[in-house]
């Protein structure tokens, strides 16, 4: 096609865009025609006015195309009017399963969290396109770190990666496996080309791929598989199975004069060689590996022969087919071992978070790099993976580490290219690279697989600090101030004028609350020297003796309500639970009841009953009458596995009930005199680390639950969905607190690997 002709065609999309843009209903509450949710972004793309003023915020909410943030990314030219687009394209692939509505709400959320954090350097960018009908939700503050968006999300955690070599003609594909053992192939624009396929009784944590299609995968339950696409289906056969066993470590290594064979290390020291293509066993003359955790790489030799490496926990050793010897020593356990283009040459990457490049022909090493520089006295991330690519048209290399970061390597030199990426907020599990389009793709423990330009402008970004929340709390009271204890410090922030103070500089905080002590609003904070302490939120100054009781971390802190005044809860990784007169620092009750940590606390007060429950690790849940201090009814036995967090509730105008947020992923409803289970809700959206509930008008109780991707609100009489707030990363901690300023809305306040928020919930829109 010739210039003018693409010039044509451009044309023709941009005028086709700008005609259905004004077809948009301007109310996001009205669903727009169907060609509109599947083809305008498309459009749009084509004629390259991408932009928040044609694809509007009002469609976004009924997008149905999911592929906004794959045509964002084949965009060469940045535009300031994206704002809503960009905050969708982190949210599309976790927003696959929410209503219109609900991803409205995300995107208002999303968009506010990304022009909060807007640099105040040069010029400010264009509005853009506001919303025209009321939401449930209004954002009030948000100091959230915006991820890149994800090039494809897993339900489970991403544990392997690799690009197939498809037959000469067709397209590449590329292959996950996860912890569940499933495989999955996708396009180059992350659309499955397959229905997922269960392969492993355990994880998927090797994916080799051969020439001709075909794919080796190995896993923790002792398999190793192959898997080929044969007339548009995928076939697999078993390769070998060792019992009670996994496999640590694939290759290939071809024996100088015979042909290539599949090795496969197993976690009892075995390693098996397989002929490539009837996989029939071959002999192999190499003794059992003393590590359960032993990697392999073939590599060729400068001579043009062929070795094996193979490691033994910090030891490299190189095997010729008869004899073995030790090559190289490193300072940590080898946790990556790959061979380099330039024969002989081969890189390790170690626990303690060093890079090294070695080679056969050398006794020391050629060069050594660290993957991070860290403070004296810390313990540097361990290099998970490392994956060869290619910067200015010559081979260099990716390490990927625990920490969730990619760093850029040249070789042989092992100097660093531009920054360290952060990548994800789980460790870094796989990477693979297409050489096509020289893109890094990343899989984690987050469950999210990112695709990265491998350039100096992608790398050498500024580093994106996690604002990883340690406690959270909002005062119940006016003024209402959000208390974050992050980075060894508490931020103070003034809800209503913004207004931010720091407080308790240099010291680490586990929990945080806000008791009434003597008439006064103070802010009790859990120390990791096991003290709890109360200061005056506005100098600082500590307020009566500090309260110790705890042996181990404290997870939890709350205020608790009594006849003879505000009292304040604790609880720990010690599976204690602890009842302090503030005032004081007396101790009132220690409760040594549970076997586990008690991850969760929750009180409860109305004109009958003044609760104080606690949930933990031992998947138990116990009520104590907070005026007595005595224990309610009997012990409630939970069937969620963990208790993450607990939530008091009482709907239908009854009396109260316990609802308990599982590792499991359930919701469940318990009351607290029987023991038994009332309703559960499923979110299918992973563990559920947070719960709270908000009382509505007319009797009505919400209930919002954090999961993996999303924060889920239900009616918890009825247990209805009422909406859901798509957050892309984990909620550690949910709060509410009554809206003093307006009798109609809660605040709710969302902390956790990304940062805090807060927003207002309408009740009248619930």
């Amino acid at each position: 096609m010739t210039e003018s002709s693409e010039a044509y065609q451009r044309d023709i999309h941009r005028q086709i865009a700008e005609r259905l843009k004004d077809l948009v209903p301007r109310d996001p509450a009205l669903p727009p025609h169907p060609y509109l949710r599947r083809h305008l972004a498309e459009h749009a793309a084509l004629g390259e006015v991408l932009d928040d003023d044609h694809v509007t915020p009002a469609l976004l909410a009924w997008e149905s195309s999911s592929q906004v943030r794959r045509l964002l990314a084949a965009q060469d030219t940045a535009s300031d009017r994206r704002q809503w687009l960009r905050a969708w394209a982190v949210l599309e692939p976790f927003a696959l399963n929410a209503g219109p509505l609900s991803r409205l709400c995300s995107l208002q959320v999303a968009r506010h969290a990304a022009t909060t954090r807007l640099p105040s350097q040069g010029a400010a960018p264009a509005p853009a396109p506001s919303l025209n009908s009321p939401v449930p939700i209004s954002p009030l503050w948000s100091d959230r770190v915006a991820p890149t968006p994800a090039w494809t999300t897993s339900p489970t955690q991403v544990t392997s990666l690799a690009i197939l070599r498809p037959p000469a003609g067709k397209a590449a594909k590329i292959a996950t496996g996860d912890d569940a053992g499933t495989l999955r192939l996708l396009r180059t624009d992350g659309r499955l080309t397959h229905i997922p396929l269960h392969l492993h009784s355990g994880a998927i944590t090797h994916l080799l791929a051969l020439h001709g299609g075909l794919l080796i995968t190995a896993g923790t339950d002792g398999r190793v598989m192959a898997v080929k696409e044969e007339d548009g289906q995928l076939t697999h056969r078993l390769i070998t199975h060792r019992e009670q066993t996994w496999v640590s470590s694939l290759t290939t290594y071809q024996p100088d004069g015979h042909p290539r064979l599949l090795l496969a290390a197993f976690s009892d020291g075995e390693v098996e060689a397989v002929s490539l293509g009837r996989f029939h066993p071959q002999p192999l003359s190499m003794s059992r590996l003393e590590d359960s955790s032993a990697l392999l790489c073939g590599i060729r030799t400068a001579e043009g022969g062929h070795r094996l490496l193979f490691s033994v926990h910090d030891t490299v050793y190189c095997f010729d087919g008869d004899t073995t010897k030790v090559h190289s020593r490193h300072r940590g356990r080898v946790r990556a071992l790959v061979a380099l283009p330039q024969p002989g040459q081969y890189a390790v990457g170690d626990e303690r978070g060093r890079v090294t490049l070695c080679d056969l022909g050398a006794e020391d090493f050629v060069s050594v790099g660290r993957h991070d520089a860290v403070p004296a006295g810390a313990t540097p991330a361990a290099v998970t993976s490392l994956q060869l690519v290619s910067f200015e048209h010559r081979p260099a290399l990716v390490s990927a580490a625990g920490d969730g970061t990619l760093q850029l390597w040249r070789l042989p030199t092992l100097r660093p290219i531009a920054g360290v990426l952060t990548a994800h907020t789980a460790p870094v599990n796989a990477m693979t690279y297409l050489p096509g389009s020289n893109r890094l793709l990343s899989g984690g423990a987050d469950r999210i697989v990112r695709s990265w330009a491998v350039d100096e402008a992608t790398f050498g970004q500024e580093p994106k600090t996690w604002n990883r929340v340690t406690a959270s709390a909002v005062s119940p009271s006016a003024p209402h101030r959000l208390a974050i204890a992050r980075a060894s410090r508490v931020i103070l922030r003034d809800l209503a004028t913004g207004a931010e103070t720091t407080r308790l500089k240099g010291r680490r905080i586990t929990a945080l609350a806000w008791p009434q002590v003597t008439g006064r609003r103070l802010l009790a904070a859990a120390l990791d020297d096991l003290s709890i302490i109360c200061v005056d939120p506005d100098s600082s100054l500590e307020i009566g003796p500090p309260m110790a009781g705890h042996i181990l971390p404290i997870r939890a802190l709350v205020t608790v309500p009594s006849a003879a005044g505000e009292r304040l809860a604790s609880a720990g990784a010690d599976g204690r639970v602890c009842v302090w007169q503030p005032s004081t620092g007396e101790r009132l009750a220690l409760f040594g009841d549970h076997d586990l940590t008690v991850r969760a606390l929750a009180t409860h007060q109305d004109t009958e009953h003044r609760f104080l429950a606690s949930g933990g690790g031992d998947g138990n849940i116990r009520i104590w009458n907070s005026d007595t201090l005595e224990q309610h009814a009997r012990t409630i036995k939970c069937d969620q596995g963990l208790i993450n967090d607990l939530a008091f509730v009482t709907p239908d105008g009854g009396g109260p009930l316990i609802a308990a947020a599982g590792r499991d992923g359930t919701l469940k409803l318990w009351d607290p005199d029987t023991g038994q289970s009332v309703r559960a809700l499923t979110c299918s959206d992973g563990e559920l680390s947070a719960v709270t509930s908000v009382r509505l008008p007319l009797g009505r109780t919400v209930l919002a639950a954090a999961g993996k991707t999303s924060i889920h609100l239900w009616d918890a009489s009825t247990a209805q969905p009422l909406l859901q707030i798509v957050t892309g990363s984990p909620i550690a901690s949910l709060k509410t607190v009554q809206d003093t300023d307006e009798a109609t809305s809660s605040i709710l306040l969302a902390s956790g690997v990304a940062g805090p928020m807060a927003v207002r919930l309408h009740h009248n829109l619930l």
